[in-house]
């Protein structure tokens, strides 16, 4: 269906050879010389259209749909994710003895990046000057050792026996619980979220022993609190076709897109002609507005409330759980602004 001009300003995002157009939104009212057109925005209009839709989800990555948001929105879901939502990381390093090759303060830094297996919301955040207790601190200790598999010197525990260069893993960090931490964690005991991360190598005769101390804290601080590896959106594709595009032209059509994207059928004259499959898929290269033929055949748009998201976890929370948290977030902002409009406006009234 031919979209009117307003409307096709208002909900799209056009895209063309050479640049972009409809690019700012512009759905407020009087924006348009239409007595009739009311865009003021209406909470009850807002939840008959929002939607979300999931797509795909696995154990450490999700894909969904947000529907009838703007661009505004979508983005501070994403910011909070990466910034905002707080995790454990390991903060302090004490080392007492290192003969590797690895400098203290590179195996600290190393040590920092593990991702750690541990539900933040069990844990408070500590203070500068606050002491370290069992509720804001967790404890690991590694203590490796190379020895030669042909030593004649008995073994101890966490020895690692080899005649070759011996990688130091995430899985020698051995959690050690402090205060209640055993009763009170036991479902789910801190680990790293990978056994296999090296963090440093040995030769045999080379030791390492070191503590380590977890403390709660956000992304804006450091990346390391960061509870994704990646979290992004992009707008809907949509692709129309304007007039029909048939034999050799619909084959070289097809090429343009990506895999999946553009079908090419007998229609009823018994041509080859070709449809949309799937718009999703398009990775909007805008390879065919590049070919003259194609003038004036095809409109390639974006939908511009209709977000596609992608978060990938680092394994410490479930993807799901990390925008419910990201939610949490945004409506927690939205709060205080309000309580400060409060503060500032006495007795004058404040709609939800």
């Amino acid at each position: 269906m031919e979209m009117n001009p307003t409307e096709l300003k208002r909900t799209r995002v056009v895209l063309h050879a050479d640049h972009v157009s409809n690019v700012s939104s512009i759905d407020f009212p009087q924006n348009f010389d239409n007595a009739d057109d009311d865009m003021a925005w209406d909470f009850e209009k807002f939840k008959k259209n929002f939607k979300v839709v999931i797509s795909r989800l696995q154990k450490d990555a999700i894909e969904f749909d947000l529907i009838g948001i703007d661009a505004s929105i979508a983005n501070a879901f994403r910011r909070c994710l990466i910034a905002e939502i707080p995790t454990m990381a390991i903060e302090s390093v004490f080392v007492l003895g290192n003969s590797s090759i690895v400098h203290d303060e590179i195996l600290a830094q190393r040590l920092g990046l593990v991702p750690i297996k541990a539900d933040p919301r069990l844990f408070q955040f500590k203070a500068v000057d606050d002491d370290a207790t069992d509720l804001n601190t967790l404890v690991f200790k590694m203590k490796v050792k190379a020895a030669s598999k042909n030593s004649k010197v008995k073994a101890e525990p966490g020895d690692i026996l080899s005649d070759e260069n011996t990688n130091v893993l995430s899985k020698h960090l051995i959690w050690e619980p402090q205060g209640d931490q055993l009763d009170r964690l036991a479902d789910d005991p801190p680990r790293p979220v990978h056994d296999d991360i090296v963090l440093a190598k040995m030769r045999p005769g080379q030791e390492i022993d070191l503590e380590v101390h977890c403390q709660k804290g956000i992304g804006k601080e450091h990346a390391k609190w960061s509870p994704v590896a990646t979290a992004s959106y992009r707008l809907l594709p949509e692709i129309q076709i304007l007039a029909p595009i048939t034999g050799n032209d619909a084959v070289k059509f097809q090429k343009c897109f990506t895999d999946g994207v553009i079908e090419v059928f007998k229609n009823s004259k018994g041509e080859r002609e070709a449809r949309v499959l799937n718009a999703r898929r398009d990775t909007v290269s805008r390879e065919v507005l590049r070919h003259k033929e194609f003038d004036g055949k095809v409109r390639l748009t974006r939908v511009r409330d209709h977000f596609i998201f992608n978060i990938e976890s680092t394994g410490i929370l479930p993807p799901q759980i990390l925008f419910g948290e990201a939610v949490q977030v945004l409506i927690n902002k939205a709060k205080r602004v309000k309580e400060a409009l409060t503060e500032l406006t006495g007795d004058m009234q404040i709609d939800q």
